[in-house]
């Protein structure tokens, strides 16, 4: 038995690999394989994990790459489990003193629940807790293995991941502060960010943001310390990696800056019309999976299907970051190119009589196509795309249909362009007042977070007497009301005391009497269509941070970098090569629409270049979050990774779609409920 971090002889630190990829790849060979011995490769064995490795493990692989492996069931540590006394065990836990009590009581004695333990801890394990092991002698002589994988992160996305602590903004920036629970969560959070680097083999400079004082009557409080603290936290964690982890990096690879939700308040809130972000915050989407009906195959009742909107689709690959409208014009596209070319598809067509084909004949053309299995067997060889990719197109298609029909029937587009206008200064407090008095068929949810985006611009309004005569004009219910009210407590103490006193921190456009959160970037990329003008802050800050703009003063660095990675001065754009071994091929992710696509099923741009578009990357840059990220953000680092040729990859403490940011805002003065009492 030996206590080391896991290290196989794969390179999953230098191959160009995704930060989901590289998670899958050390879950599955360095933990699962690793535990086959001898001839032990047909012989199954058991899965045991506890709550939070179950996650971290669905997060990257499925059940049928774990059962490749050589698992055949799959167990929870602290439920009863039947005894396997002739089948090896592998445990992936975190190194609690509960767990390991756990595997003792489970492998100690004359009749042990399995016939050899294989365990692998989700982080660091404790001496106390590795000699507490060691004194059983009983057990030591059945342990295969004794190993910190660190690996407790959530892979979210090809290169989003986040610390789970669901729980961050009602425990960091709560209106009655309690610096022990805030201390307690930032000390996990600082933990599972660093186990990201120690499994990329990645040592950052380590930026934050700094907390900002007006003057010396200005009170520093905990919330503005959150970014300082965790990055005080996530430096001592890289610390040990750097003295105690073979082949952890010795010097600077990669750049970490650290943020806050103070950071950017609109971007939860405000309607975000890319495709991915659309399903997520207008359709009752279970985690990933959309559930929609399909015409029954025997002509009964309409049946139930999900689509699963993840990575592995090529079709929602390409279009996830889509405008709503680009989406559907292209999914359009996509279903008719399927129909012109598929025999079988052509049979249904000539049927119907021939003609121009709208969106429901395409849809039921395409339902009814299964019914046709003699045919597309027979014709299969001549037909060019595979059935589950047209299923796959056809659930793609059901749900842009979907999202139109809410935009329709809910005046968002109309909402959606006051938000915009509001947060560019193109409208102002009059405008948001008459809108929420004569549009009386808007929903609750809308104008609620319109009235936020309003009291992130203009926070002064929502103060004594005048917030209260709005209160009375939308009439939202005072729970309602609580959540505009703490948008107060997401911003910085020098932004909070300003807005008190008559001034504001936010942009002015001299040419325009209202005020602004957002540079207009008129005629960028950004403005093809014209409610998505709209940009979280973090591209700003991204963009600066790669070209060595980013003040040392506002974003200082823990470990005070040297003039060699930043070039000869602070200003000077970082386009020099990066250190030889962060120099990594990597593929680039597609962001622009393709331009000519020769099938009506996939992404030619996504297929065709899969295994192939590579180019050379320099350094990764990684931001954090605390507070909750959200899909837009998401996008502008892989919007950004193609742009800058660095990898782009965004973390947080959770990831929160607007109707679930603004249940946990909530809560930031509503200590007695919980998550699951408060729904908008």
């Amino acid at each position: 038995m030996s206590l080391s971090d896991s290290d196989s002889s794969s390179s999953y630190g230098s191959d160009c690999k995704n930060l989901r990829q590289i998670s899958r790849e050390r879950l599955l060979h360095e933990m699962l394989r690793s535990a086959k011995t001898g001839n032990s490769k047909s012989t199954w064995k058991v899965l045991i994990m506890d709550r939070l490795t179950v996650k971290i493990m669905s997060c990257s692989c499925k059940m049928a790459d774990i059962t490749q492996e050589g698992v055949s069931l799959v167990e929870d540590i602290y439920r009863r489990r039947q005894p396997l006394p002739s089948m090896d065990a592998i445990y992936f836990i975190q190194p609690t003193k509960e767990n390991v009590i756990m595997f003792l009581s489970d492998m100690s004695g004359k009749s042990p629940l399995y016939k050899k333990a294989f365990v692998f801890f989700s982080s660091p394990i404790s001496r106390e807790l590795v000699s507490h092991i060691k004194k059983d002698s009983s057990v030591l002589t059945r342990i295969g293995a004794l190993r910190e994988m660190n690996l407790e992160y959530f892979a979210i996305d090809s290169q989003g991941f986040i610390t789970d602590n669901e729980r961050a903004l009602e425990e960091l920036f709560v209106d009655e502060e309690d610096s022990r629970k805030g201390d307690a969560c930032l000390n996990v959070m600082a933990s599972r960010i660093a186990t990201v680097f120690a499994s990329l083999r990645e040592f950052p400079f380590v930026r934050y943001r700094a907390a900002k004082s007006l003057d010396v009557t200005t009170m520093t409080t905990f919330r503005d310390l959150i970014p300082t603290k965790l990055a005080a936290r996530i430096w001592d964690c890289l610390i040990q990696y750097k003295q105690k982890t073979e082949h952890f990096p010795q010097t600077e690879t990669c750049e970490l800056l650290i943020l806050d939700r103070s950071i950017d308040q609109i971007a939860p809130i405000i309607h975000e019309w890319t495709y991915d972000a659309m399903c997520h915050d207008l359709l009752n989407m279970e985690g990933n999976k959309y559930v929609h009906e399909v015409l029954s195959k025997a002509g009964g009742p309409p049946e139930k299907k999900d689509v699963l909107l993840e990575e592995h689709d090529p079709v929602w690959l390409e279009l996830r970051h889509a405008h709503i409208a680009d989406a559907s014009v292209r999914l359009h596209e996509k279903m008719t190119n399927f129909v012109s070319k598929n025999k079988a598809a052509k049979i249904q067509h000539g049927s119907r009589g021939g003609g121009e084909l709208s969106t429901r004949d395409l849809q039921q053309m395409v339902q009814a196509l299964p019914q046709y299995s003699e045919q597309i067997d027979k014709i299969s060889l001549h037909v060019e795309c595979h059935i589950d990719i047209v299923k796959a197109l056809l659930g793609l298609f059901e749900i842009a249909g979907k999202i139109n029909r809410i935009i329709r029937e809910s005046g968002l587009r109309e909402l959606g362009q006051l938000e915009q206008d509001l947060v560019f200064g193109d409208a102002g407090m009059t405008d948001v007042i008459k809108f929420l008095t004569t549009k009386e068929d808007a929903t609750r949810e809308n104008k609620l977070r319109l009235l936020m985006i309003l009291a992130a611009i203009y926070p002064e309004k929502f103060e004594g007497e005048e917030g209260h005569n709005i209160m009375k004009v939308v009439r939202l219910p005072q729970d309602d009301m609580n959540a505009v009210n703490n948008m107060r407590l997401l911003a910085a103490a020098s932004e909070t005391k300003k807005s008190s006193t008559g001034a504001f921190s936010l942009k002015f456009d001299i040419h325009k009497k209202k005020r602004a959160a957002r540079k207009d970037r008129t005629g960028a990329e950004e403005t093809t269509w014209q409610l998505s003008r709209f940009y979280p802050m973090i591209e700003e800050l991204i963009d600066k941070l790669n070209k060595g703009e980013l003040s040392k003063d506002e974003y200082p660095c823990m470990n005070d970098p040297s003039p060699t990675f930043h070039g000869t001065s602070q200003s000077t754009p970082m386009h020099q090569a990066p250190a030889p071994h962060s120099m990594r091929s990597r593929r680039t992710p597609t962001w622009a629409r393709p331009q000519n696509s020769d099938d009506g099923y996939s992404s030619d741009s996504v297929l065709r270049h899969a295994s192939s578009d590579f180019k050379k990357m320099g350094q990764r840059i990684f931001v954090f979050i605390v507070g909750g990220a959200t899909r837009s953000e998401l996008r502008v680092c892989h919007k950004l990774t193609s742009k800058l040729q660095r990898e782009v990859i965004l973390g947080s403490s959770s990831l929160d779609d607007p109707p679930h940011f603004i249940t946990k805002l909530k809560l930031l003065t509503a200590n007695e409920l919980s998550l699951d009492d408060l729904q908008i």
